[in-house]
């Protein structure tokens, strides 16, 4: 005990007199994710791409005796963006002053929009900065805060050899002067890392998109999406092969026993042990070897994402229906690229309304009883079936002073006030609903609900609508189920295909929207509104994942907004605000952060639309 807290104390001591922080003054990713977004899509950044954590980088500059026995000042985080994410540090506490670190984390974000031919890594991000300030000059004071603070903070001149303080006074010059051509001689040592200037050698895409495994049910399908822990930094990686099933472990003397193995995916002759916690191993480690492996995981352990076979599966309405694809490099539609399988539930059966939602029920009802079509009487009508008192003691009034009109309006007619509307209700029924909220509910089972209140309110209003449910296996596979169409009644037929709906599989959200779009687009209403109930993001088992899924499913809202469609996402992913105001736009989406009031929640929401 005394031990540990003597090494506590001179850890924490060492530490804070060798480092160059200023902990005070700290600002986190996580705190300014939300708005280095919107600045990032609001200078013309590219509005698919995500906003995530940098990865530690490797620094071999010169470090002070105090930063070796400390061990730090090693390792760093620059920013820099790949095809589908902007890296940002996981948190900035260089400057004393809390707002030059917020400030830093925007000018990255700035630098991060700005593209640059080929060069060295100094001459790339002078013209970084030049284009920058050129394109946005409001930027020029908070960037002359930054680079003064951080001028300070370079290492002095007269502590470092020759080589070493020509290559720093190079740096500082290039950093003054963007306009100047800089190159630097060669030094045993290399300058100490720039943070105002993006990273020098990005890495590589992540590992996990370099070749992924195949789809044993489709060649052309890539690496397995199963639900899995998600890593909280990035980390470097490297390949190698994949190790034989006598050579998984490591054998080591006994002095090494705290060492990690070298492969975190141990082959143990296919042997699962659940107490194995490779995640954790992942976050504890700086450098990750991976191995491309024949077997899929998802295939030993998640059995359920199999198709079970035909005579245990739903019932098949059609042989499938090709839809449209968008694919964002290209920017194209990629025609027929994907199967929709319609389906019906096999174990429906006809249920009256659960006991636990009656009394919910009648409420809900009784607030949508002020939207079915009224009788009025409309006045003033050239023919009726009664004549308008009002209009015709005016009349009489008109002829007894000469001013008579034959034509005079004195009848009145008793009209009907129709809504002319139609909805279709798309719910992701993704094997991601499986999830509980609570030790009693699980998502399915709030969205279950919601089909059966938002059906017992549009029954009452008059309302056209149809209900559906997709979840998808990979692009020859988008299950789409058939709750209730246009043209059928509401009954306990229906509340049977409600309560048969359970979660499986992805969501491949694009092919689902544009399937939906056909179906709402050939009614003959003049509002048409389609609501996407969903818990994530879209995902498949395929590509389909990351930006492309994101395009994808943008641009199917884009095609049913030209159709004349309203679409409008209600969702319970805690991240949800990170991707949604992109596809959707910010005012045609909601999100539920208690999922148990989505039942209540989304039958207001659609009386406030309707209205």
């Amino acid at each position: 005990m005394l031990e540990e807290i003597v090494g506590s104390t001179w850890h924490r001591f060492i530490t804070q007199k060798a480092g160059k922080t200023y902990p005070e003054a700290i600002v986190y990713l996580a705190d300014i994710r939300h708005t280095a977004g919107i600045f990032f899509r609001a200078l013309g950044g590219e509005g698919g791409l995500t906003v995530e954590s940098a990865t530690d980088s490797e620094v071999h500059a010169r470090r002070s005796l105090l930063q070796r026995i400390a061990g730090i000042g090693d390792k760093t985080q620059y920013a820099w963006r790949d095809e589908e994410t902007l890296r940002l540090p996981e948190s900035i506490a260089l400057f004393p002053v809390k707002q030059h670190n917020l400030d830093l984390y925007l000018w990255l974000t700035a630098l991060s929009v700005i593209e640059v031919g080929n060069g060295d890594w100094i001459n790339r991000n002078q013209a970084r900065t030049r284009k920058t300030l050129e394109a946005w000059p409001g930027l020029e004071r908070r960037y002359q805060a930054l680079l003064k603070a951080h001028l300070q903070q370079r290492p002095d001149l007269v502590s470092l050899p020759a080589r070493e303080a020509k290559q720093e006074m190079a740096i500082c010059a290039a950093l003054r002067n963007p306009n100047k051509k800089i190159s630097l001689e060669y030094a045993k040592k290399p300058p100490q890392p720039v943070p105002l200037w993006l990273h020098p050698s990005p890495p590589p895409e992540e590992i996990n998109n370099h070749q992924p495994p195949q789809d044993p049910d489709n060649p052309e399908a890539a690496d397995s999406k199963k639900e899995q822990k998600k890593q909280q930094k990035r980390k470097k990686g490297n390949r190698t092969e994949m190790p034989e099933g006598k050579d998984g472990l490591m054998s080591f003397r006994l002095e090494s026993l705290w060492s990690w193995a070298e492969y975190t995916k141990v082959d143990r002759t296919s042997t699962e042990d659940d107490d194995d916690d490779a995640m954790q191993t992942a976050e504890d480690m700086d450098n990750i070897t991976v191995a491309q492996d024949s077997e899929t995981t998802a295939g030993k352990i998640k059995l359920d994402l199999d198709l079970p076979s035909s005579q245990y599966d739903d019932i098949v309405l059609g042989e499938g229906i090709a839809i449209d694809e968008w694919d964002y490099k290209k920017q194209r539609l990629q025609k027929d690229h994907c199967r929709i399988i319609p389906m019906e539930s096999k174990d429906a059966e006809a249920v009256s309304l659960p006991q636990r939602l009656q009394s919910q029920a009648r409420k809900i009802r009784r607030q949508f009883e002020i939207l079915q079509p009224q009788r009025h009487w409309v006045s003033r009508q050239s023919e009726g079936t009664e004549l308008d008192l009002e209009s015709y003691i005016n009349f009489l009034a008109d002829r007894k002073h000469g001013r008579v009109n034959n034509d005079a309006p004195v009848y009145r007619n008793l009209h009907n006030q129709s809504r002319d509307l139609s909805c279709l209700l798309l719910a992701d029924l993704s094997l991601s609903t499986d999830a509980h909220i609570n030790n009693h509910s699980r998502v399915i089972d709030v969205i279950r609900d919601s089909l059966y209140l938002f059906a017992e309110a549009l029954s009452v209003t008059g309302d056209r609508f149809a209900l559906h449910g997709f979840s998808s296996r990979n692009r020859n596979h988008i299950r789409f189920y058939k709750i209730k169409t246009f043209d059928e009644r509401y009954s306990d037929d229906v509340r049977g295909h409600i309560e048969a709906v359970r979660p499986g599989y992805y969501t491949r959200m694009g092919t689902a929207i544009r399937y939906a779009s056909q179906l709402l687009e050939k009614e003959a209403s003049s509002q048409k509104l389609l609501l996407i109930l969903t818990d994530g993001k879209p995902n498949d088992l395929d590509k389909y994942e990351g930006r492309y899924g994101i395009e994808d499913t943008r641009q199917a809202i884009l095609e049913a907004e030209q159709k004349g469609l309203q679409p409008f996402c209600i969702t319970v992913d805690e991240k949800a605000e990170d991707y949604l105001p992109y596809l959707f736009g910010k005012n045609s989406y909601i999100l539920v952060r208690n999922a148990q009031e989505l039942p209540t929640k989304l039958t207001q929401l659609y009386m406030r639309l309707t209205r």
